[in-house]
């Protein structure tokens, strides 16, 4: 069974990359457009890793976030946060922080190490 990546952007250009590049490497994938939405998509889909933009229109991802690391079920799962903003905005607890744009390389390598 393959391992699900959940995409948290609100660019779609960046959630369709994103989605592509794990399906074409072996990944299930699902997406939420904002922090807003994305606790039940995590709630309904159970995925092993989380991508996490800091920068959206109706929650932002710090505070999705720390939403995450309040339940108990789903603060373990791993975070890597890909954004354009520079610092990691109180995510301390993230795998990595990457900055946009990013090498699909370097993310594809930290998500192997993260679940396999």
């Amino acid at each position: 069974m393959s391992k699900k990546i959940l995409v948290i952007d609100d660019d779609p250009i960046i959630v369709k990359y994103l989605v592509t590049l794990f399906a074409d490497n072996g990944y299930e994938t699902c997406s939420a457009s904002d922090g807003a939405v994305a606790l039940d998509i995590v709630k309904a889909e159970n995925p092993d890793l989380i991508t996490l933009d800091l920068e959206m229109p109706q929650e932002w991802g710090p505070r999705f976030y720390r939403k995450l690391a309040k339940d108990e079920t789903l603060k373990k799962i791993p975070v890597i946060v890909i954004s354009g903003l520079s610092g990691q905005h109180a995510i301390k607890d993230a795998v990595a922080f990457i900055k946009k744009p990013f090498d699909p390389d370097k993310l594809l390598g930290i998500v192997k190490k993260s679940i396999g």
